[in-house]
């Protein structure tokens, strides 16, 4: 990709945003429409990956790999619980439960 003075360039992206959510991936700071709110870092991660996969379905596993890493218990609940907190600060529609397989970011 070039840059607009015709020399070469890396076009990195420093924020994502669909379904109403913005994260400022720099700040880390969030936005629900238009309105600021409050994150823990393990929120935002979770929040980073499902908006970087819109429309499809993220396992537990794979939310927990990703974001507690290999040393967490699988049975735990807390991709649950963590997902429960980003439901009431997002709204209840932004990520689904496809049941049996995970969740899925609806942005």
């Amino acid at each position: 990709m070039r840059q607009a003075d015709g020399s070469a360039g890396v076009v990195r992206k420093h924020s994502l945003e669909a379904g109403g959510v913005y994260l400022d991936l720099r700040t880390r700071q969030a936005r629900v429409d238009g309105r600021r709110i409050d994150l823990s870092a393990r929120e935002f991660t979770l929040a980073e990956i499902f908006m970087l996969n819109p429309g499809q379905v993220l396992s537990r596993e794979q939310l927990l790999d990703h974001v507690w890493g290999y040393d967490f218990d699988p049975g735990s609940n807390i991709v649950d619980v963590y997902v429960g907190y980003l439901r009431k600060k997002f709204g209840s529609g932004v990520i689904s439960t496809v049941r049996g397989m995970g969740y899925r970011f609806n942005g």
